[in-house]
C-alpha cells in the first residue's frame, strides 16, 4: 500500500489526549460539529488495502505506522474543519491491520508453533459460569501445565534427534559414522578414541542444538512481545473527566465489570507473559541439562567410578529436581490480572530463573564432558521413557481439564456452547496430539535417514514409533468424517434447493409479462444447485464441534493404546506383532511405515502451505480464519505461541474512538467485517460507558456468535453480547445464508431495535434482469457493501444515533 504521504491532524491520538475546546451555541450548549459523523472501517481475514476499503485510489495515512494505521481519502483529511460538507454522509476512515498477521514468507515458520497456539486457545474456551473463581483458576492452571508439557516435549524431541540418534547412536556406531562422514570426528572408531569420541563429550556438543532452539524461542517470544503486544491500552484515568460528568447507570457498571473483555488489563498481560516466558525457557534448558547430565550420572553410579563424580551426579540431579519444582510453582502461582494493567514485572524472577537454568546446563555439560575412558555408547540413550511420562501426564491433565470444564458448564448450561463445554479439553487434547505427532515424525524420519534401510541403529524410543503408527488409522477415521460431511452436504443441498426455489419464486413458471419489476427470470437447475450447494456448505461450519469432538476422543484413545503398547511390549509395532496373524502383522508393519512417511510429507506440505498462505491472498483466506482466531487471543497459557495481534489492534481502535469522540463530540460508527467485527466489539468493550454510548456498531459477515460465542462462551456468550448491546448506542448485524463464517448474533432487542437484520439475498438476482443484465455472482462472505441493502442499513443506523450529542468537554 502507498504510504508515501502521511497527514497528521488534531485527531491523532496522543499519549495523554486533552479535549479541544469547540465553539458552542450559547442557547443549546451543543457543539457546532453536531452533524459530523465518522465511519471507522475495520477489515477482516486476509486483509485488504485502504484504497479498496475507501473506494478511492487517493488515500492518506492519518495516524499509525507501517504495521497498522488509519487512512482516509485525501479529500476527507480535514473533514473535522468542514462539518457542513459532511452532514449527509459519514466520513469514512479505514483501519488497516493486515500487516499484523501477514508479511514475508518466513512467517510461515510460525506454523511450527501450532501446538502452542492451539493449547493457548484452550485457555479461552472455558464455559461461562458465575461465582466459581476457584474452579476457573483450576481450569487455567491445568491448561498452563499442559502448555508447559508441550515445551518440554518439543525440547525433548530436539534432544532425541541431536543427542540420542545423532551423537549417541550414529556417532557411536562404526557403520553409521562411516556412512555420514560429517560425524567422523565424533566416532571412536574413526578417530582412534579421539578427544570428542567419548560419549559424554559427544552429548555435550550435541546439546548445543536443543539449547539453540530454546534460545531461539526465548528470543522470538521477547521480540514479538515488543513489536505486537507492548502497546498499553488506554488508561481509564485518561477519560476520567468524561466519566465524572456523564450519567451512569448501575447496571452498565456491573455489566462492564462482569465482561472480561471490558476489563482494563485484558489486552495487556505483560506480567503473566514474562513469568511464563521465564518458566518455559528454564524448562527448556533444564530438559537439555537432564538429557546430558543424567546419562553421565547414571554411568557413574553403575561403574563404581570416582566417588567425587558420583557425588556430583547426585548433586546435579537434586538441583535439576529443585529447579523443576520452582518452574512448576511459577507456572501454578499466578494467572492473568485483568482488572488492572500489569505495569510492573517480577524482574528478579524473570531474570534469575533462566539464568539459574543456564548455569545448571553449563555445569551439566562440563560434568558430562569429564573424562570417562571406559564409557561406551550402546543401544538407546538412557531415559527414553521420558516421552512416556510426558504422554501420561498430558493425558491425565486433559482428563482433569474435562472434569473441570464439565463442572463449570453444569453451573450455567447453555445449549449453544460447543461440545457442551468440553471444547477446551478437546482442543487441548489436539494440541498434545500435534506435539506428539510432530515429535514422533521428526525423530522417525531422522532415524530412517541416519540408519538407512539396514536397521543399523536402535532408532527412536519405542513410544515415538507407536505414536507415528497411529497416524494411518486416525487418517482413516478422518476420511470417514469427511464422507459424513459430504453426505450431510448432499442432504442439506436437497433441502436448500426447495428453499431457493421459494425465495426466488421458481416453484411455478409464469409468463414474463406477469413478473414484477420487469424481471426476466427462468428456472435454471444448475444455478439452483449452485446456490443450494453454497448454502449447504456454509451450514457445515456449525458441524465443526462434532468433528472436533470425535477427532479428539479418537486421538485420546489411540494415544492411550500407543502408550500401553509401548510399555507392555517395549518393541515397535512391527516387532511386537511379528509372531501374530499375518493380517495383524502386515497391518502393523504398514501402519508403522506409512505413519513415518505421512508425517514427513505432511510436515513439508504444512510449511509449504503456510508459506503460500502468507504470499497468496486466496490461499490465506482458506486458513486465515482459523489462524486469525488462534492469534486473536493473548498468550495466557503459552508464551511461545504466535503473537497476539489484538493486543495491538484493540488499543489502536480504542484510542481512536475515544479521542475522536472527545475532541469532536460527533457521531461514530465502527463498521467491522468478519474478524474486524470481533476487533470492533472488543474495542467497544474497552471504552468507558460515556464514550460507549456515543458509538454505534455495524457488523457484517461476523463470527461473533457463530464461532466466538459458541467456542468461547465465557467471553462472547449470550450474556457478554447482550451487555454490549445494552451499552453501545445501537448495533446492527448483517449476514447471508451463503456465508460460511458470518451469521446472526441471536440477540433480541428488548427496549432497543433488533440487532440482526433479515439475511441478505445472495445472489442479488437469480437470472438476468434489467438491473442485472449479467449473471450476479454468489458473494458468500465477501463484498457486503455491493448489496444495496447495506447502504440502507448503514443509513438507518446513523439515523438511530441522531445528531443531538453532547459537544466535546472543555475541562
Amino acid at each position: 500500500m502507498d504510504r508515501a504521504r502521511e497527514h497528521t491532524t488534531h485527531t491523532e491520538p496522543r499519549e495523554h489526549p486533552e479535549p479541544i475546546e469547540a465553539e458552542e451555541h450559547p442557547e443549546s450548549g451543543r457543539s457546532t460539529t453536531d452533524g459530523t459523523a465518522l465511519e471507522l472501517l475495520v477489515h477482516g481475514v486476509g486483509g485488504t488495502t485502504p484504497e479498496r476499503m475507501l473506494d478511492d485510489p487517493r488515500t492518506v495515512r492519518i495516524t499509525g505506522d507501517d504495521t497498522a494505521a488509519v487512512f482516509r481519502r485525501i479529500d476527507d483529511a480535514d473533514a473535522e474543519k468542514r462539518p457542513a460538507d459532511h452532514r449527509g454522509e459519514p466520513v469514512p476512515e479505514a483501519y488497516v491491520w493486515c500487516n499484523l498477521t501477514s508479511g514475508n514468507g518466513s512467517r510461515a515458520l510460525w506454523l511450527l508453533l501450532l501446538p502452542f497456539m492451539v493449547v493457548n486457545l484452550a485457555h479461552w474456551m472455558r464455559p461461562t459460569t458465575r461465582n466459581r473463581r476457584r474452579t476457573v483458576r483450576l481450569y487455567g492452571l491445568l491448561v498452563r501445565l499442559a502448555g508447559l508439557t508441550l515445551t518440554v516435549l518439543l525440547v525433548a524431541a530436539a534432544c532425541e534427534v541431536a543427542l540420542d540418534l545423532t551423537a549417541w547412536q550414529c556417532a557411536g556406531a562404526r557403520a553409521c559414522a562411516q556412512a555420514h562422514t560429517w560425524l567422523g570426528f565424533l566416532s571412536p572408531a574413526g578417530t582412534d578414541d579421539g578427544w570428542w569420541s567419548q560419549p559424554g563429550r559427544r552429548l555435550a556438543l550435541a546439546a548445543l542444538v536443543p539449547t539453540a532452539l530454546t534460545g531461539l524461542l526465548w528470543y522470538l517470544s521477547h521480540r514479538t512481545w515488543s513489536e505486537y503486544e507492548s502497546q498499553r491500552p488506554m488508561d481509564r484515568d485518561d477519560a476520567r473527566p468524561d466519566d465524572e460528568k456523564a450519567p451512569r447507570i448501575a447496571t452498565d457498571v456491573e455489566d462492564t465489570a462482569r465482561v472480561a473483555l471490558g476489563r482494563p488489563g485484558f489486552w495487556y498481560g505483560r506480567r503473566l507473559v514474562a513469568r511464563l516466558r521465564a518458566a518455559h525457557v528454564a524448562a527448556g534448558f533444564l530438559t537439555v541439562a537432564a538429557a546430558v547430565g543424567t546419562s553421565a550420572a547414571g554411568h557413574d553410579r553403575r561403574a563404581g567410578g570416582p566417588a567425587v563424580l558420583e557425588l556430583l551426579g547426585w548433586l546435579l540431579n537434586a538441583a535439576l529436581v529443585l529447579l523443576a519444582v520452582v518452574v512448576v510453582w511459577v507456572v501454578c502461582r499466578r494467572g492473568r490480572s485483568e482488572r488492572r494493567l500489569d505495569k510492573e514485572l517480577d524482574e528478579h524472577l524473570v531474570r534469575s530463573l533462566p539464568a539459574c537454568s543456564i548455569a545448571l546446563l553449563v555445569l551439566a555439560m562440563v560434568y558430562a564432558g569429564w573424562s570417562r575412558p571406559g564409557w561406551r555408547s550402546a543401544g538407546r540413550l538412557p531415559g527414553d521413557m521420558a516421552f512416556g511420562g510426558i504422554t501420561l501426564v498430558q493425558g491425565l491433565l486433559v482428563i482433569a481439564l474435562g472434569v473441570v470444564a464439565h463442572t463449570l458448564y453444569r453451573s450455567r448450561p447453555d445449549p449453544r456452547t460447543a461440545m457442551y463445554g468440553l471444547a477446551g479439553p478437546a482442543v487441548a487434547m489436539l494440541a498434545c496430539a500435534l506435539g506428539g505427532v510432530m515429535s514422533a515424525g521428526v525423530a522417525q524420519r531422522v532415524a530412517d535417514w541416519l540408519g538407512g534401510t539396514d536397521d543399523a541403529l536402535p532408532g527412536p524410543p519405542v513410544l515415538l514409533t507407536w505414536q507415528a503408527s497411529v497416524i494411518p488409522p486416525l487418517l482413516l477415521i478422518f476420511l470417514g468424517l469427511l464422507g459424513w460431511l459430504a453426505r450431510r452436504t448432499w442432504v442439506l443441498r436437497r433441502a436448500e434447493t426447495a428453499a431457493v426455489e421459494r425465495e426466488y419464486d421458481l416453484t411455478e413458471e409464469r409468463p414474463n409479462e406477469e413478473r414484477p419489476n420487469e424481471e426476466q427470470e427462468s428456472q435454471d437447475a444448475g444455478r439452483t444447485r449452485r446456490i443450494a450447494r453454497t448454502r449447504a456448505m456454509a451450514a457445515l461450519t456449525d458441524r465443526a464441534p462434532r468433528i472436533i469432538g470425535i477427532t479428539s476422543t479418537v486421538t485420546l484413545l489411540l494415544g492411550a493404546g500407543a502408550l500401553t503398547g509401548a510399555l507392555t511390549t517395549r518393541e515397535t509395532p512391527a516387532k511386537a506383532t511379528h509372531d501374530s496373524y499375518d493380517f495383524v502383522a502386515g497391518a502393523a508393519q504398514t501402519a508403522q511405515t506409512l505413519g513415518s512417511w505421512l508425517i514427513g510429507v505432511g510436515f513439508l506440505l504444512f510449511v509449504t502451505w503456510g508459506r503460500r498462505a502468507y504470499k497468496d491472498a486466496s490461499a490465506r483466506r482458506t486458513i486465515g480464519v482459523l489462524w486469525d482466531v488462534g492469534t486473536f487471543w493473548p498468550r495466557a497459557a503459552h508464551p511461545f505461541a504466535p503473537p497476539c495481534y489484538a493486543e495491538r489492534a484493540v488499543p489502536d481502535l480504542t484510542w481512536r474512538m475515544a479521542t475522536w469522540t472527545r475532541t469532536t463530540g460527533g457521531r461514530l460508527v465502527i463498521s467491522g467485517h468478519s474478524q474486524g467485527s470481533v476487533l470492533a466489539a472488543a474495542a467497544a468493550w474497552q471504552l468507558t460507558p460515556s464514550v460507549r454510548k456515543r458509538v454505534a456498531l455495524l457488523t457484517y459477515g461476523s463470527p461473533l456468535e457463530r464461532l466466538y460465542g459458541r467456542w468461547f462462551p465465557a467471553h462472547f456468550g449470550p450474556e457478554p453480547l447482550a451487555s454490549l448491546h445494552r451499552e453501545v448506542d445501537c448495533w446492527r448485524n448483517l449476514y447471508r445464508l451463503t456465508d460460511p463464517i458470518g451469521g446472526p448474533v441471536h440477540l433480541t432487542g428488548g427496549c432497543a431495535p433488533q440487532v440482526d437484520a433479515e439475511p441478505f439475498q445472495d445472489p442479488l438476482a437469480y437470472g438476468r434482469t434489467g438491473a442485472h443484465p449479467l449473471p450476479a455472482p454468489i458473494l458468500g462472505h465477501s463484498d457486503y457493501q455491493a448489496d444495496p441493502a447495506f447502504a440502507h442499513e448503514r443509513q438507518q443506523l446513523l439515523a438511530r444515533i441522531g445528531p443531538e450529542l453532547p459537544g466535546p468537554r472543555t475541562s
